[in-house]
C-alpha cells in the first residue's frame, strides 16, 4: 500500500508528514491498539459522575451559548438568528445560533474542496491519533459537558444521555479508527511479489460529503460527520435545530484533538436550502443522512435530477426510522415481555429509530400482559430530566408535539382504537405527552402501519389460532424494517420466526426488547424505507466512505510484446 513515514498528531494542514516511498510501495504500519466498549457509568449517590454532572448542567443552564457557523478557520453570523430551547421548559433559551444562507453554504463547499486534497494526503497512522484524542477527551474531561447538553438540550435523562453522548459516542470514534486500522491490514495476493507486488490503499473521495444529522442521538452527529473525515474526505456538517449545543461540543473537542479547519465545517442551516446547495454543486462526492423519509427521498430525488454534472457518482447512505414490532407468542415470558416493552416504547419518549411502536399479543396472554403494562405505565415518572426518579421527559419541540398529538387524537375518537392507558398532552411548559398505550381492532390502521417517533405504543390483540396469518402482517403491513423483537420460548417457533421474519428488520431481536443496540456489538441499521442499512458501528461502514486504489508494482522489465505460443 503506498503509505506515509509515521509522525507526530497533525495539528495543521500545513504540515502533512513526508513520504517514505523508495523503489518499493511499503506496508502501511499502523500501531496496534486495544479497543472495548466504553462502560456507562451508573451516577449513584455520591459518586464522582454524579457531582461533575450536577456542575456541568448548572453551568450549562446558566448560560445560552452563541454558537457561530464555521468554515475552514473563519466563524460566520447572519441575521437569521434561532434559538435553542429546553424541550422541558420551552422558555429558556440553551444557545444562541445562526442559518447559512446558500452564499455561505457554497463557500464551505470551496473550502471544503480545497482542504479535502491536503487532508487525505495526511497518514492515517495520524488521523487514528487524532481520533483516539477526541475519543479520551469526548470520555473523561468533556464527558459531562456532554452529557448536559443532551440533556437539557433534547430532554433525555441521565442513562439515556450517557449512553448516548458518552458512550455511543467515544465507541464510534474508537471503533471506527479500529475497523479502518483493521482494513489496512489486508492486502491482495502477490503470487511472486519479487516479480509483482499487489497493495491497496485508502484514500478520501475528491469534492465533498454533506452530513445532515438528526435530534435524537448527540453520537449519530458524531458519527455521520466524523467517519467520513476519518477516510480523508471533506465534510459540510448541518446539525440538527434541535441538537445544536451538543454537536457544537462535539466539534470543538475535535477541533482540540487535532482536526484541523476545513475537515469538518459547522453549517446550521435551513433543511431545503441546505439540500438545493448541496446537490447543485458538482463536487458532491456523498451525503451521509439520519431524519426522515421525505427528506432523503428529496435529496435521493435532487441528486438523480443533477447526476450528469458530478464529478463522482454520489455516494449516498440513510438511515430512516421505523415502524418497529415486538412479536409476542404464546410460550413468552410476560415478565420479560412488558418490561422490555415498556423500556423499548417508552425510553426517550419512544424517540429512538428502533423504538417499539406495534406489539401483537395473543388472546391467551393479553389478560396478563395489559395488566402488568398498565401497572409498570403508571409508575412512570415523566418530568425534568434532571430529575434522578424521571423516567422520561418531554418531546423535542411544538411540531413533534403536534405530530404525536394527532395520533392520540385518532385513537381516541376511531372505533377501532382504544386508549387504555395515558393519552394526555400539556405543551404550556415544556411538550409533555404522556406513554400512552391503545389497542387496535384494525392491525392495518395508520397508527399500526406509519412511524409516529413518540411514546406511543399500539398493541394488536390475535386469536391464538391466527399465530400465522399474524405472523405474516409484520412484514406486509408497514413500508418499513429496521428493528424487531420476537419472545417466545417455543424453540421450533423461534426458529422459524427467524427465518420467515428475515427480511423485516435489519436489527433483530429474540426475547430482548428491540432498542438498545451497541456499537460493535449490534451494527445498526434497516433496508425497505428504513434506509440503506449501511450498519453504523459496524467493520464495514467507515470503508462505504473510503476510495480504494489498487496498486501494482512489476520489477522485471517487459521485453517483448508477443507471447511465447506465438513463436512456435
Amino acid at each position: 500500500m503506498l503509505s506515509f513515514c509515521k509522525s507526530n498528531v497533525v495539528v495543521s494542514l500545513q504540515r502533512i508528514g513526508s513520504r517514505c516511498l523508495a523503489s518499493v510501495v511499503p506496508e502501511l504500519k499502523v500501531d496496534d491498539f486495544n479497543v472495548k466498549n466504553e462502560p456507562v457509568y451508573q451516577y449513584l449517590k455520591g459518586s464522582r459522575e454524579r457531582v461533575e454532572l450536577e456542575k456541568a448542567l448548572k453551568d450549562t443552564a446558566a448560560k445560552t451559548e452563541d454558537i457561530p457557523i464555521v468554515i475552514g478557520d473563519k466563524e460566520y453570523k447572519t441575521n437569521d438568528v434561532r434559538y435553542q430551547v429546553m424541550p422541558h421548559d420551552h422558555k429558556k433559551k440553551l444557545a444562541k445560533f445562526y442559518y447559512a444562507d446558500t452564499k455561505l453554504i457554497n463557500k464551505a463547499i470551496d473550502v471544503a474542496v480545497e482542504t479535502q486534497k491536503k487532508w487525505d494526503r495526511v497518514p492515517i497512522p495520524e488521523r487514528l491519533k487524532i481520533w483516539e484524542k477526541a475519543a479520551s477527551l469526548m470520555a473523561g474531561k468533556y464527558r459531562q459537558t456532554l452529557n448536559a447538553a443532551t440533556m437539557l438540550g433534547q430532554a433525555k435523562t441521565i442513562i439515556q444521555a450517557e449512553i448516548d453522548s458518552a458512550a455511543e459516542l467515544v465507541d464510534f470514534f474508537r471503533l471506527n479508527a479500529y475497523f479502518l486500522k483493521e482494513a489496512t491490514k489486508y492486502q491482495p495476493i502477490s503470487e511472486d511479489p519479487k516479480v509483482t507486488k499487489n497493495t491497496m490503499r485508502y484514500r478520501g473521495i475528491d469534492g465533498f460529503i454533506a452530513a445532515v444529522s438528526p435530534f435524537n442521538f448527540t453520537a449519530i452527529g458524531g458519527n455521520l460527520a466524523y467517519t467520513p473525515a476519518l477516510m480523508g474526505n471533506a465534510v459540510l456538517w448541518k446539525p440538527s435545530d434541535t441538537a445544536m449545543l451538543s454537536n457544537w461540543n462535539i466539534f470543538k473537542i475535535c477541533r482540540e484533538a487535532g482536526v484541523p479547519p476545513g475537515v469538518v465545517n459547522f453549517i446550521p442551516a435551513d433543511g431545503p436550502v441546505f439540500g438545493d446547495a448541496i446537490t447543485a454543486s458538482k463536487y458532491l462526492a456523498g451525503i451521509n443522512f439520519t431524519g426522515s423519509v421525505p427528506t432523503f427521498t428529496r435529496l435521493w430525488t435532487q441528486v438523480g435530477q443533477n447526476i450528469n454534472k458530478y464529478i463522482n457518482f454520489p455516494r449516498l447512505i440513510g438511515e430512516c426510522g421505523g415502524k418497529n414490532y415486538h412479536f409476542v407468542h404464546p410460550s413468552a415470558d410476560v415478565e420479560t415481555v412488558v418490561n422490555g416493552t415498556i423500556r423499548s416504547a417508552f425510553e426517550f419518549c419512544g424517540q429512538k429509530c428502533s423504538a417499539c411502536s406495534r406489539m401483537y399479543v395473543p388472546e391467551s396472554l393479553w389478560g396478563k400482559v395489559k395488566k402488568s403494562l398498565l401497572e409498570k405505565r403508571s409508575q412512570l415518572k415523566i418530568g425534568d430530566p434532571t430529575d434522578y426518579k424521571s423516567f422520561t421527559s418531554a418531546v423535542i419541540d411544538d411540531k413533534a408535539f403536534k405530530r404525536i398529538k394527532s395520533y392520540i387524537d385518532h385513537a381516541k375518537s376511531s372505533p377501532n382504537l382504544e386508549v387504555i392507558g395515558g393519552g394526555k398532552c400539556d405543551d404550556s411548559t415544556g411538550y409533555f405527552i404522556e406513554p400512552t398505550i391503545v389497542e387496535a381492532k384494525d392491525p392495518k390502521d395508520k397508527i399500526m402501519v406509519e412511524e409516529i417517533f413518540g411514546p406511543v405504543l399500539t398493541v394488536y390483540v390475535y386469536k391464538d389460532a391466527d399465530l400465522d396469518k399474524t405472523l405474516e402482517l409484520v412484514g406486509n403491513s408497514t413500508a418499513f424494517a429496521l428493528t424487531g423483537a420476537v419472545f417466545a420460548q417455543d424453540k421450533k417457533f423461534l426458529e422459524r420466526a427467524i427465518d420467515e421474519l428475515k427480511m423485516t428488520a435489519g436489527n433483530f431481536y429474540i426475547n430482548d426488547k428491540s432498542t438498545g443496540s451497541v456499537v460493535g456489538q449490534q451494527p445498526f441499521g434497516g433496508a425497505r424505507l428504513s434506509g440503506t442499512n449501511d450498519k453504523a458501528g459496524g467493520p464495514h461502514y467507515v470503508l462505504r466512505w473510503g476510495n480504494p486504489q489498487a496498486v501494482k508494482e512489476t520489477f522485471v522489465p517487459l521485453k517483448d510484446i508477443s507471447y511465447p505460443y506465438m513463436s512456435q
